[in-house]
């Protein structure tokens, strides 16, 4: 993570002020555009099911009875808030600004804008998907390390509400 920090410091460095903060509304744009965001959410939103539904069979296996609906509202509720788009735009919009250049950014606004590129843009595109896996890893590390915990929560309500059945 710190040479990803360093990386940032010196490509800040080489642009001025303003345009800092051109890049950064264009990496959101993008980010938007690709509807990375809606994406992130229904990912985030089927896996909370997922979990949810395990918990409900281990708590029907073991106890024979289902997890209420406040409780699963509940524990859907606390994985909504840690992995809500909104606790992660802003790192992920700061990884595309340390991995693309603002030229290639701007060829994929155009690029999903349909406006295609050009033909001499043909090695930047292809440069650009090059890093994608790059950037992808980094994205997924960054959600990793950024994220809470809802297991604690989760186990205390299925706890309290399992030694209430008794």
């Amino acid at each position: 993570m710190r040479i990803n920090l360093l990386l940032l410091f010196t490509n800040l460095l080489l642009v001025s002020p303003g345009s800092i903060a051109d890049i950064l509304k264009d990496a959101n744009r993008l980010l938007k555009m690709t509807g990375t965001d809606s994406r992130f959410e229904l990912v985030s939103t089927d896996q909370t099911k997922k979990i949810i539904r395990t918990y409900s069979s281990i708590v029907n296996i073991s106890e024979t009875v289902a997890l209420p609906k406040n409780i699963k509202d509940s524990i859907a509720n606390c994985y909504a808030e840690i992995y809500s788009w909104e606790n992660f735009s802003d790192g992920i919009a700061k990884i595309l600004v340390e991995n693309l250049s603002p030229k290639e950014m701007n060829l994929l606004i155009d690029f999903y804008n349909n406006l295609g590129f050009p033909p001499r843009e043909i090695d930047t595109f292809k440069s650009i998907i090059k890093k994608a896996e790059r950037i992808e890893r980094i994205s997924f590390e960054y959600i990793y390390e950024n994220s809470g915990s809802c297991v604690r929560h989760d186990a205390r309500l299925i706890n309290n509400f399992v030694a209430n059945l008794k």
